[in-house]
């Protein structure tokens, strides 16, 4: 989970995972935020993350997101 609380200017741009436990996960980076959500542009085929700032953001859930540390998401 990420507090929203604790985001900076700096967190934008960081690479995070989204996981419900219900769907499968999903990477993408922090566009933006408010007090309720987290806007994250996730990766979709295509779609070239270094510009980011170009795309529509998903409202999300902080409670659904994590940090990237080291973890990749491998698709079929």
């Amino acid at each position: 989970m990420i507090e929203i609380k604790n985001l900076t200017n700096t967190d934008v741009g960081r690479w995070v995972v989204y996981n419900d436990g219900i769907r499968p996960p999903e990477r993408g980076r922090i566009k933006s935020w408010n007090d309720k959500y987290i806007f994250v542009v996730y990766e979709r085929p295509g779609r070239d993350m270094s510009k980011f700032r170009e795309y529509t953001a998903v409202a999300t859930a902080p409670e659904d997101l994590s940090f990237c540390g080291g973890v990749e998401i491998v698709r079929d």
